[in-house]
């Protein structure tokens, strides 16, 4: 071989090595490789194919041999070897084959040589040079050839180790784009180098005004409550080590809006000598657990109140009762009784409506439909309230022709009560509580209306909640927020809505069932 053949063998090889260092498109490198491959060993054509696990043996770049020919050669390369110890010779039944096959269809290329482009002891590809006259090619050109494919082999892996890393980021982008917690990942220094969709939309501000932002400038705390600030946190030595994550939790600070209760998790990424190159911050909006706390408290202040009076009536009359040293007639008996008997009532009704409450928010309550009249059911209870509750007047003001509807008797009983009830309890004694109904299109609608105090705006959203008592309920009236609540579970549970409806005097309540269509009406 000529001394200036090796200097452009040189050359070509240099360029080669240039060339991985800056194009990480494989498909491009890959058939630079080849021509130079080409034209250093005097050929006319030749290929690379690589192997992938999943997909198998694919041309990853030809030169000089026509595109119908490499159809052919995919389906020629599988009985290529896949080990180290047969792949460091020639292939030769691969090589017979492609001979064979080459002479068809290649404008007659005679000879050719092949070889594997090996990394971590496998075969991850072959290349093949093909001369169109005959020929043997010497050492000297398979070591020449070797040379270009270990270039091809790293080629390969540079690239598919981009491709993974590329893949990885994706794989990232999505996960953090499908959180529905808010993330942040920080740079040391706690410049913010990444936003996700969920806390731009927690924190009022898209994510493009946030990137390059200092931590301190966007996470900003009207009150904490646990935990400390990371600025504090680090001032006092954190993160000591990988897994030392750190939680505060407060109000959150917002442009343009109210405070957020959340809770932030930092957990520190470090490198192997222990050096902090990033600080993933996960933010949870906490609104939900507040009020589940503030729930609970609210449960544990109000039940603790209504079962404190009657036991302590209970209590109280019992060991009045049951004194030694003083004689009662039967009336004071009979009265202390009857006393005892209301209050033990009123503690069974309390559990019996905690019970319910904890059916019905775990969907445990079955509903057994039947056709109901809803104004048999209205003028039984209407007259049932009248009887145990003389203080008021009840007027009763229903269409003749009000539709039958489907559903539970008992339980749409128990809403009309519980309204009933509560306009009794809320009105003064001597005012009037009505009850009217009427129909829409496919809806029937029943409304009870009392003149009492009325329900204040501010009140209104809150009184189907659970446990909701307004202030001037819990200091007047005993009760545990619990009537209007079951009222509403029942009402939605038949498809229907309930509400508090605008009047000038009083509190209106009404609720709303649906009406199937060619349904009869009841009878007067």
């Amino acid at each position: 071989m000529l001394p200036d053949f090796r200097i452009h063998q040189r050359d070509y090889l240099l360029e080669i090595t240039r060339a991985l260092t800056q194009e990480l498109e494989l498909d491009k490198l890959l058939a630079r490789i080849l021509r130079f491959a080409v034209e250093m060993l005097a050929g006319q054509a030749g290929l690379i194919a690589l192997r992938d696990e999943q997909r198998g043996w694919a041309v990853a770049a030809a030169h000089g041999i026509p595109t119908a020919f490499l159809r052919h050669v995919e389906t020629l390369l599988e009985d290529v070897p896949l080990q180290e110890d047969a792949a460091r010779h020639e292939l030769p039944e691969v090589y017979r084959r492609l001979e064979a096959v080459t002479r068809a269809a290649s404008l007659g290329l005679l000879t050719g040589v092949g070889l594997p482009l090996i990394f971590h002891d496998q075969v991850i590809g072959v290349i093949f040079i093909f001369r169109s006259y005959a020929s043997v090619f010497s050492a000297d050109d398979r070591l020449l050839l070797q040379s270009f494919a270990d270039q091809a082999a790293i080629a390969v892996r540079n690239a598919r180790l981009y491709e993974q890393v590329r893949q990885e980021k994706r794989r990232l982008d999505a996960l953090l784009d499908a959180v529905a917690d808010g993330m942040l990942i920080l740079t040391a220094n706690h410049t913010i180098e990444r936003c996700n969709p969920a806390f731009a939309h927690l924190y009022g501000l898209p994510c493009s005004e946030i990137l390059g932002r200092q931590h301190e400038e966007i996470i900003r705390w009207a009150k904490v409550e646990q935990g400390m600030p990371l600025e504090v946190a680090e001032a006092d030595g954190w993160p000591l080590t990988p897994r030392a994550t750190l939680y505060v939790q407060g109000d959150l600070i917002r442009p343009n809006q109210q405070p957020l209760p959340v809770g932030i998790t930092y957990a520190p990424l470090l490198s192997t000598d222990g050096a902090l190159l990033n600080i993933i911050a996960t933010v949870r909006d906490i609104t939900h657990f507040r009020e589940a706390e503030e729930l609970k408290s609210t449960f544990i202040s109000i039940i603790s109140h209504e079962l404190k009076t009657p036991i302590a009536l209970i209590k109280g009359y019992v060991s009045t009762l049951r004194r030694e040293d003083a004689h009662w007639d039967a009336q004071i008996v009979q009265e202390s009784l009857a006393v005892i008997e209301e209050e033990a009532d009123r503690l069974a009704q309390l559990v019996e409506g905690l019970l319910e409450a904890s059916r019905l928010q775990a969907g445990a309550v079955e509903l057994h439909f039947s056709d109901v009249s809803l104004r048999h059911l209205a003028e039984r209870l209407v007259h049932r309230m009248a009887v145990s509750d003389p203080d008021h007047k009840y007027e009763l003001h229903l269409p003749d022709d009000l539709p039958i509807v489907p559903g539970d008797e008992q339980r749409l009983e128990q809403v009309l009560s519980n309204l009933l009830s509560n306009a009794a309890k809320y009105s003064p004694p001597g005012t009037t509580i009505r009850v009217e109904g009427f129909t829409r299109p496919d809806r029937v609608v029943l409304c009870v209306q009392d003149e009492g105090p009325g329900i204040a705006p501010e009140d209104a959203p809150h009184i189907f909640d659970r446990f909701y008592r307004s202030r001037d309920a819990v200091r007047h009236t005993k009760g545990a927020g619990l009537g209007l609540y079951l009222a509403r579970a029942i009402v939605e549970a038949h498809n229907g809505r309930i509400w508090v409806d605008p009047t000038d005097r009083g509190a209106r309540v009404c609720f709303s069932l649906p009406v199937p269509p060619s349904l009869p009406t009841s009878s007067s």
